[in-house]
């Protein structure tokens, strides 16, 4: 039995972006996301949920919000795929029913005779007694049908069903969740994992002279700007719900599969504009079973520090003192709030900038190998 999330936690990723575009606006002809009023660099949630997507696919986990050839794949067809694996494997299918009862009388009662004769014409009724290629055919033929597809239990069915697939092979899903824009399909998914868009700790700058690159299309070359920033110390925040978690059936192996996802999916892009980007640490305070608050946005508890008269241009130009995060941790751990602090630092950057940080009670090695999904 696969052990899922018990316990709510919060967490802090960081990175560094060296002469990179952490997060092109393609409103603004791909320059570096940016509150101008502040000289705050940011970076959408969105962007780090796709290095992670990415990530797992490479390793062979099946991605429910993917792309094809820079496209996305519409949720339409993404949907039709994977419910069409499954239902085309009747051993597969058996033993989902076997495990799931309710689940196959909801199938049984969508497809009794009663009903169906009530949604579909008399021709179109005759057609579906006449499938004989199993629950593939006979589903998808309920799904295109503007009546059959309201039968409440196929709804139903639907729903469970879609559920069964989450927990077993689409991870994506199980961690950030998704909302089915698909016609019949009423279930909306919200992910356990929740992630912040990030923002730099201090204020940064852009390089002034853009590069201009090459770019081939077709046979033809055509010039553009690159667009990047010379330092940003960037950090995440983001929540873990386990009562999300019991819906998605997010398991504590996915929280630790998210954890290297997070790092070695930044670490896997190495894209032009993307180079130059470094995790940093990783901090997660994980909370007791019965506890069901958070301490909030982790960045609060950060005291930041930078010479005015000084270009920030690395990470030992910035200092970042988390003493009051280290106090509000020890405060909850005295009332019995906090489960243990879990925690990663780069191994091979000078970090003495990140001062007084909260001790690890676990400390996790987010370089270690992703298994590829059997």
């Amino acid at each position: 039995m696969k052990a899922l999330v018990q316990q709510n936690s919060d967490f802090l990723f960081g990175f560094e972006a060296v002469m990179t575009n952490p997060n092109g606006d393609p409103d603004q002809e791909n320059r570096p996301r940016m509150d101008y009023e502040t000289a705050t660099a940011l970076v959408s949630d969105a962007r780090r949920k796709r290095d992670c997507r990415d990530f797992l696919k490479r390793k062979g986990y099946r991605i429910f919000v993917d792309t094809f050839e820079d496209d996305k794949v519409p949720m339409d067809r993404m949907f039709e795929i994977i419910v069409g694996e499954w239902l085309s494997d009747e051993l597969k299918i058996a033993q989902l029913f076997k495990n799931n009862p309710v689940l196959e009388e909801k199938w049984n009662q969508a497809l009794s005779e009663e009903k169906l004769k009530k949604a579909l014409t008399d021709d179109k009724w005759k057609q579906f007694s006449n499938i004989s290629g199993g629950h593939h055919d006979q589903y998808f033929y309920i799904l295109k049908d503007s009546k059959a597809k309201k039968i409440k239990e196929f709804i139903d069915f639907n729903n469970l069903f879609l559920t069964e697939i989450i927990k077993d092979s689409l991870i994506d899903i199980r961690l950030f969740g998704s909302a089915m824009a698909v016609e019949g399909v009423t279930r909306t998914y919200t992910g356990p994992v929740q992630i912040t868009w990030g923002y730099s700790l201090h204020p940064v700058e852009l390089v002034k002279s853009n590069t201009i690159t090459s770019i081939m299309n077709e046979g033809n070359s055509t010039f553009g700007k690159k667009h990047k920033l010379h330092y940003a110390l960037i950090a995440h925040y983001g929540t873990v719900n386990k009562y999300a978690a019991s819906l998605t059936g997010m398991t504590e192996k996915d929280r630790d599969i998210f954890r290297k996802s997070l790092v070695q999916g930044m670490m896997s892009n190495q894209t032009d504009s993307k180079q130059g980007q470094t995790p940093l640490f990783y901090i997660e305070v994980q909370y007791k079973t019965g506890f069901d608050g958070y301490l909030g946005d982790l960045r609060r508890f950060c005291d930041v520090a930078w010479r005015e008269d000084k270009p920030i241009r690395n990470i030992q130009d910035v200092t970042v003192d988390f003493s009051p995060m280290t106090r509000v941790i020890d405060e909850l751990k005295s009332k019995g709030y906090v489960e243990k602090v879990t925690g990663w630092l780069h191994p091979m950057s000078d970090l003495s900038s990140l001062q007084n940080l909260p001790v690890f009670d676990e400390e996790v090695d987010l370089w270690a190998a992703v298994p590829a999904r059997q």
